[in-house]
């Protein structure tokens, strides 16, 4: 077992003899470093937190409590911004995340504020990327093979599909639902449901998972209409927002869907 004689191991820790801890590592109270992982300087693993086998991670980085780390996962590796000249950026993970096999997520860049953060609860699936200065909330599902490109921001309770790539800088809103194999290369409304086939376009309110997450009828109701005079009502943005202030229940969801329009800069997709 490569640990240096340094290295804070909790007692508890169950570590392989063939993984290698580096000095100025920090492992938690349980937790389970796999065969042939390699934990940098500069990591924190927290408590009950298990890597596999064969995941390599490099610091500055946390991960926080309960998270499971499949095989062959690159965690807090440089970014592939050829403006990163290695400065001091971090990755930051938070409790019970799923992270499954070959998953790579990149440490941030000083030009997207230094940081790479995951939140709770999350789900990464196969051969899911995370780049430089992604803010990922919590209680996602990424399926295998998606793609999220350097500072991007994805709201909490969001559900993206497989082999899907989101654009760099752009932004998805909480609780939206992305087809799978969608090009994505402008924000992703807050509560819709969006897939690209030729073009990429809203089909409408996520009515199956905003229901399940127990939103009433009356706000699922609210986001339909809003979704339909954004998208069918053959009015431009403006007025479509004009006419929603107008005609739709004011309800937190509809009110949150309005700030995020005008909070883009990239424009949404319609």
């Amino acid at each position: 077992m490569a640990i240096h004689p340094d290295a804070k191991v909790h007692p508890t820790a169950r570590i392989h003899a063939s993984a290698v801890i580096d000095p100025h590592a920090m492992i938690g109270a349980n937790a389970d470093i796999g065969p042939f992982c390699v934990i940098g300087e500069d990591v924190e693993v927290g408590a009950r937190t298990r890597l596999m086998a064969n995941v390599y991670v490099e610091g500055p980085t946390w991960i926080g409590e309960e998270n499971i780390v499949f095989p062959n996962t690159t965690i807090g590796v440089a970014s592939q911004d050829l403006k990163y000249k290695g400065e001091r950026a971090e990755t930051r993970i938070g409790s019970r995340n799923k992270i499954r096999e070959c998953v790579t997520i990149h440490r941030g860049t000083e030009g997207g504020g230094s940081l790479t953060s995951i939140g709770d609860d999350n789900l990464l699936m196969a051969y899911t990327h995370v780049a430089h200065d992604v803010r990922l909330g919590s209680h996602c599902v990424l399926a295998n093979g998606v793609t999220l490109a350097g500072h991007v921001l994805i709201g909490d309770w969001a559900v993206i599909g497989a082999f899907t790539g989101v654009h760099q800088f752009c932004r998805v809103g909480r609780h939206a639902m992305i087809g799978g194999y969608s090009v994505v290369t402008q924000d992703v409304l807050p509560y819709s449901t969006t897939v690209s086939e030729r073009e990429i376009r809203v089909f409408g309110a996520n009515a199956t998972g905003l229901e399940r997450r127990g939103f009433s009828k009356d706000a699922v109701e609210a986001l339909h209409t809003t979704f339909r005079l954004l998208t069918r009502s053959k009015l431009n943005t403006s007025q479509a927002v004009e006419r929603i202030q107008a005609e739709v229940a004011n309800t937190p969801e509809v009110a949150e869907v309005l700030e995020f329009l005008a909070a883009s800069s990239r424009g949404v997709i319609k």
